[in-house]
C-alpha cells in the first residue's frame, strides 16, 4: 500500500518554480525521502524531465561528505 502524500507533493510542486531553496522537515521515518526520492522524483518523469537532469544525492553517505560543507 502506497500513502500518497497528495498535500505535500502538491505544496512542492505549487513551488516548484519560485526561485527558492525547498527544505522538507519532519521527525524521522516520517516520509521525507519518500516524498522526494519517490512521489516528486516520478512527477518530475511524468512531466517531461529526463532522468539524467535529475541530481540526487544522499548527504548522509559518507561518501559525499564533501557536498556537506557550504562553499566559501
Amino acid at each position: 500500500m502506497e500513502i500518497k502524500r497528495d498535500i505535500y507533493l502538491d505544496r512542492l510542486i505549487r513551488r516548484e518554480r519560485n526561485g527558492l531553496i525547498k527544505i522538507v522537515t519532519g521527525v524521522r521515518l516520517c516520509g521525507k525521502s519518500y516524498l522526494l526520492l519517490n512521489l516528486f522524483h516520478n512527477y518530475l518523469l511524468d512531466k517531461g524531465v529526463k532522468e539524467d537532469h535529475i541530481i540526487e544525492i544522499a548527504l548522509d553517505d559518507r561518501l559525499k561528505k564533501a557536498y556537506r560543507e557550504a562553499a566559501a
